[in-house]
């Protein structure tokens, strides 16, 4: 939809977006996202600029997304995710944004590649994840602030599960064999785990996984400033366990072996406990709130307990995103073995 895209960027853009004809409209597919389409939009070189309009942008297009409206009292969720976009940016925590229009929304092109699951192992990308997700749970949003989101997404996943079948032979097979795991009991028996373990509520991005993180181009290795964190339609306030949890988790799925089901598990990489540890140090050495001045035995103590919140939390990431890829498998037009 060329045309279409042209049009977009010559209503919200303006400046010498106006002034160029649809033939001389830059627009390329990029790589990336799992439910949406991404392109990037781009001047001609021989066209100045007017004013300060960026030269290109990314535009996302929204594909087939789960919409759930969980404690956001009926709230569109597309309009909540714009609306925590346009905050993050102007917090500088996350890319520009140029226009939102119901089909999806202009941004910011940043020069950029997105993370690979073995740079979550190198210590220095590991320290600034931590940072950066420290970061993010210290902001304060304009969203509900109840820890609903986690439970409360699980148990509508649940209920769409209860009603779904598959024509396909072989996925009906393991669909049936997942159901064999009375799911309803484990996430009671879940739930019960989590409930005596405590956990902050924070702004979570709740899907910290290395797609959704930027490394930024011409950004010198020794920075401590490189990495960007990106897609934020999972966020919502939830237990500060679930966030790193489900981030160490992603250490061990690769999401870009190129044969069938797409995805490769190798859990040896899960971290070590020094490489937690690495983590959990550099994230509450940001969060300035707690003060500096604890003891060794205090410190020690408060990471021993997160060790134990963090490990716990996992659990529930296996077990959410579990659930959501039976629903994919559903809904998704994509390539991708999520049975």
């Amino acid at each position: 939809t060329r045309l279409q895209a042209y049009a977009w960027c010559r209503e919200f853009l303006a400046g010498s977006w106006k002034l160029i004809g649809p033939e001389e409209f830059g627009i390329g597919p990029v790589s990336g996202g799992l439910s949406n389409l991404l392109f990037k939009c781009t001047l001609p070189e021989h066209i100045l600029s007017v004013g300060d309009e960026p030269r290109q942008v990314l535009l996302r297009v929204y594909g087939a997304i789960l919409q759930v409206s969980v404690g956001g009292g009926g709230v569109d969720s597309l309009v909540l995710e714009s609306v925590m976009f346009a905050i993050l940016a102007e917090r500088a925590l996350g890319p520009r944004l140029y226009g939102v229009f119901p089909q999806g929304r202009l941004e910011q092109y940043i020069p950029s590649r997105r993370l690979r699951t073995e740079d979550l192992w190198d210590p220095d990308i590991s320290k600034e994840i931590a940072v950066k997700m420290s970061r993010f749970h210290g902001m304060v949003m304009p969203f509900n602030k109840e820890p609903k989101w986690l439970f409360g997404t699980m148990e509508w996943y649940l209920k769409q599960i209860s009603e779904l079948t598959f024509p396909e032979e072989e996925q009906l097979k393991k669909f049936n064999h997942l159901k064999t795991y009375n799911l309803q009991e484990e996430m009671k028996s879940l739930r019960e785990l989590l409930e005596s373990t405590p956990s902050p509520v924070v702004f979570c991005h709740n899907d910290v996984q290395e797609g959704n993180i930027l490394l930024l181009a011409g950004r010198e290795a020794s920075s401590s400033d490189r990495l960007m964190l990106i897609d934020f339609e999972y966020s919502s306030y939830n237990y500060r366990g679930f966030d790193i949890g489900n981030h160490f988790c992603e250490w061990v799925y690769n999401y870009t072996h190129d044969s069938w089901p797409f995805f490769k598990a190798s859990l040896e990489n899960f971290p070590s406990r020094q490489q937690q540890l690495h983590f959990i140090r550099h994230y509450l050495s940001e969060d300035s709130g707690r003060g500096g001045d604890t003891t060794h035995e205090e410190q020690a103590r408060i990471e021993e307990e997160m060790l134990t919140e963090i490990n716990r939390f996992a659990l529930a990431s296996h077990f959410f995103w579990g659930l959501w890829s039976i629903l994919q498998a559903k809904i998704s037009t994509i390539q991708f073995g999520y049975l």
